[in-house]
């Protein structure tokens, strides 16, 4: 497809989402949701408007839609949900409109105290002993997704800080639930959250929506901006080290399990038979994407390489992209798409960005504007719109909306 065809697709996709619907009574919390919610899709009117290809009539409507209720701090608010959720909304719009800016100080605020209240709540926890879960530690939901946009809005504050010293703790090996060493972000639960007979042990993961990898972005995202804390480079190589021990090798190239049982990890051997959907969330992409980052940060080139060479290998398999079968942002082309474009930015050879071409057109055969998949980011029209968005300018965003995927 041309950028023109891909420019038009998007214009469709914002079309069809140009204003807000009425907020569901059983779903207070919506419009403050960035993974389905207004707030997330605000951020493509926000997006098309800094760039010139939409208006700020239209961004504004989907903001204002957003903060139409109270804005939740509560303990269960996160970077995809409440107080942090539209303080990311409002950070990607501040650029270019001043008004955003004098609402972002009373959040900042908000947030700064939920970072400092949730790091006094994984303390607690680890004192007792207990595993934490996904809500702790990840992008969704934990500490990993308020760190990113602490980073953005806040690097040398003391949240920022306390939330980087929090993350190296996690990738220090504590005992496990049969007395031997399980690493710190062993979680108690099964792969969604739910108990298990098979997880009654937990499970350590690696995707980078829940698992380990989103904590190794942001902690070398940080690390190139220089704002680290004791033990920060110790951590980030723990995290690599972890990668290199469960990647295996095969005839298409490397892969990653997705996630490992107690039983797995004492047989240093996973019962996953090969690679699974190449996504953000899940998958060799992310998973590369936030080892190149590793790599960058510390200065590493030959990891940088292997990771490159992984994302290259797992783009080359036609079998392994077959598996994508959705558009959006989650697991779908949209994000395998943007993943692909950041990692591609940063690589040494010109071999990932030979690669999007054939990426941009799987995209565009995938992304047509359906309103039965609703209009949120994640896994939404609005996700997909974005994407095109980049695909059409060949341009890194001008609202920055993919630092709440940590890949950028």
């Amino acid at each position: 497809m041309t950028r023109s065809d891909l420019a038009d697709a998007a214009d469709q996709y914002a079309a069809l989402l140009a204003t807000p619907g009425p907020s569901p009574a059983d779903q207070p919390w919506l419009n403050q949701a960035l993974h389905k919610g207004a707030a997330g899709t605000a951020l493509l009117h926000i997006e098309r408007a800094r760039c010139g290809r939409g208006s700020w009539r239209h961004a504004h409507t989907w903001i204002s839609h957003a903060v139409s209720g109270e804005v939740s701090a509560a303990p269960t608010a996160s970077l995809y949900l409440g107080a942090p959720a539209i303080s990311f909304m409002l950070d990607t719009a501040a650029g270019s409109a001043e008004q955003y800016q004098n609402g972002l100080a009373d959040v900042d605020r908000h947030v700064a105290a939920l970072a400092h209240d949730r790091v006094d709540s994984a303390a607690a926890r680890a004192e007792r002993g207990e595993f934490p879960g996904f809500h702790e530690y990840d992008v969704f939901f934990g500490l990993t997704g308020i760190g990113a946009l602490l980073l953005q809005r806040d690097p040398a504050g003391s949240a920022m800080e306390r939330v980087l010293t929090y993350l190296v703790t996690l990738t220090h090996p504590v005992p496990g639930p049969d007395g031997r060493g399980v690493p710190g972000w062993w979680v108690r639960h099964d792969p969604h959250r739910r108990e298990s007979p098979q997880f009654r042990a937990g499970h350590g993961n690696f995707g980078f929506a829940h698992g380990i990898t989103g904590p190794l972005a942001l902690l070398s995202h940080a690390a190139r901006r220089g704002v680290m804390v004791d033990g920060h480079a110790d951590a980030i190589h723990r995290i690599t080290a972890w990668l290199d021990q469960w990647r295996q090798d095969s005839d298409k190239g490397p892969w990653w399990p997705e996630w490992i049982t107690l039983a797995e990890l004492r047989a240093r051997r996973p019962r996953q038979l090969g690679p699974h959907r190449p996504s953000w969330c899940y998958g060799t992409p992310g998973i590369a994407r936030a080892g190149q980052l590793a790599a960058l940060a510390t200065a590493n080139p030959p990891l940088q390489y292997a990771y490159e060479q992984a994302l290259l290998r797992c783009l080359h398999d036609p079998a392994q992209q077959a598996k994508i079968t959705q558009p959006g942002i989650c697991h779908g082309h949209a994000g395998l798409y943007q993943t692909a474009w950041r990692a591609a930015q940063d690589a040494t050879a010109p071999a990932l960005a030979a690669c999007l071409p054939a990426l941009t057109d799987r995209l565009g055969r995938y992304a047509r504007p359906d309103a039965t998949r609703g209009s949120g980011f994640l896994e939404g029209n609005a996700g997909t719109a974005l994407a095109l968005t980049t695909a059409a300018s060949n341009a890194a965003p001008t609202s920055g909306w993919d630092r709440c995927l940590l890949i950028s």
